[in-house]
């Protein structure tokens, strides 16, 4: 059981290394391919634009296909179009390959997190979702800077090394993966307003997985997040917690009753109906999760704008040199896991408030301080070291706020609050382009400070609930069944 929940991990560690790795190898892209890196940077912008647009899309056109099609047809996807990134001639190919890349990872990230709740008992859920989005986390600690050094004279060897990650991944769930449950029922019954009928693990017990999962392992970024990511870019989380919203419950899915000897027709109880977009949009309706969702967008959207351009904003540090902005991503890999860990325990104990105000106030002031801690290489590692720890507990206070709301429809806010984040990620990549443009390579993040000061403007006038109580409605929830 344990090497399948691997396997899916190895493959967030793919999607997860391609989404952030980037920022490691923009200015290789932008010298081959004879463009500026805010344009090259724009790659960035258009994987996680494409990854927020299609994640819902694609679940609901694929709602009732076999998880182990999804998987497969996901990673096949995400791997080709890797290595179509590797052999572009031209930057318009290039980013039309990103935008296949990121329809790849819209498709198998949800689907891996609902496959890895499915495979163990309702107990263990929170688990099965930590080890699965801890390839996430891996992925901004391991794949990111090693993915920066092994480009560092050529920029397609790092889209290299992900494919080959890419292909372990598909060729491993292809031999192991063969027998997995079929079509998911509790949270869509639930999301719409159903029953799920005798499905093991439905209602409270589900919560209770998602619950498990936030404090083991959501952060992530993004980019996240994602995601599960921290940000994404520092690792952002994102981007991983999406696959929440899709968690199935094991076993799920009508049995066919037993002929009578009369010679009645056996008959089949209905199968829930997955949610459509409009469903999947409901809880926009309420001005709180409105709030929150603004919050992460503007969150990441600070954070990104800086990340994407990490390389430009601690050049006089590094000197251009692959090797030292190797290293510096490295602590940034570090940090981030730190932060995820470190968030969760810092929202149990103080609130979500209280992390969110901190964390984005660090942040900030971090931000305000980069052009001159760019200047030096021990303070980019300074730079290094303090946000992504204050920027990926946010990142773990942020879906815990969403889902604190509305406790029974967990899932659904959580997909919400990765499309926020992927928007942000999406949306961080022009605010730094128009930044470096405006202001020059030194003072962008000054932009950055102002968007982030925003953010925390936001959890002030919108979170007046005292924090404990998120805690423990949603706690209530999550422990009812």
């Amino acid at each position: 059981m344990r090497l399948r929940l691997l396997l899916l991990a190895l493959g967030t560690f793919a999607v997860g290394t391609d989404s952030m790795v980037m920022a490691g190898i923009l200015g290789l892209i932008s010298r081959d391919l004879d463009v500026s890196v805010p344009t090259a940077g724009q790659m960035v912008t258009v994987f996680a634009l494409a990854y927020a647009l299609l994640a819902p899309v694609l679940a609901t056109l694929t709602a009732r296909w076999p998880r182990r099609q999804l998987l497969l047809t996901a990673l096949t996807v995400f791997t080709a179009a890797n290595a179509l990134s590797a052999l572009a001639p031209t930057y318009p190919l290039l980013l039309a390959t990103r935008v296949l890349a990121a329809a790849g990872a819209a498709l198998y990230t949800p689907t891996a997190n609902a496959v890895a709740t499915s495979l163990v008992p309702p107990e263990r859920r929170g688990r099965a979702l930590a080890t699965v989005l801890g390839g996430m986390t891996v992925a901004t600690a391991l794949g990111v800077p090693l993915g920066t050094w092994i480009g560092r004279t050529d920029w397609r060897l790092t889209m290299w090394l992900v494919v080959a990650l890419g292909a372990a991944a598909l060729a491993g769930q292809a031999l192991l993966l063969r027998e997995l449950p079929g079509t998911p029922g509790a949270p869509w019954a639930r999301a719409a307003g159903g029953s799920a009928g005798a499905a093991p693990g439905a209602g409270a017990a589900q919560g209770a997985g998602v619950a498990a999962g936030l404090r083991a392992a959501v952060g992530a970024p993004g980019a996240g997040a994602g995601a599960a990511a921290g940000p994404r870019a520092a690792g952002g989380p994102a981007a991983g917690t999406q696959g929440a919203a899709a968690a199935p419950s094991a076993g799920a899915g009508a049995t066919p009753g037993a002929a009578s000897s009369v010679g009645t027709p056996t008959t089949q109880p209905r199968q829930p109906t997955p949610p459509g977009l409009r469903e999947r949009l409901t809880p926009l309706r309420d001005r709180r999760v409105v709030a929150a969702t603004a919050t992460t967008f503007l969150f990441f959207l600070a954070f990104n704008s800086v990340y994407i351009y990490i390389a430009t904003a601690i050049r006089p540090a590094t000197g251009g040199e692959a090797g030292r902005l190797s290293m510096v991503m490295l602590v940034m890999g570090i940090a981030s896991v730190a932060g995820s860990w470190l968030g969760g325990r810092a929202v149990d104990h103080w609130g979500v408030r209280s992390v969110m105000l901190t964390g984005s106030a660090v942040t900030a002031l971090a931000f305000l301080s980069l052009p001159w801690l760019g200047r030096t290489m021990p303070g980019a590692l300074l730079y290094a070291l303090v946000t992504p720890v204050a920027g990926w507990s946010v990142s773990v206070a942020l879906p815990h706020r969403l889902a604190s709301l509305d406790p029974p429809n967990a899932p659904l806010l959580i997909s919400l609050n990765s499309s926020a984040l992927y928007l942000g990620m999406a949306a961080g990549g022009g605010a730094g382009s128009a930044s470096i443009a405006l202001l020059g390579d030194r003072w962008f993040p000054l932009t950055a400070t102002l968007l982030a000061l925003l953010a925390t403007a936001t959890v002030l006038t919108t979170t007046r609930t005292p924090d404990r109580s998120y805690d423990r409605s949603y706690d209530r929830a999550a422990t009812a069944g």
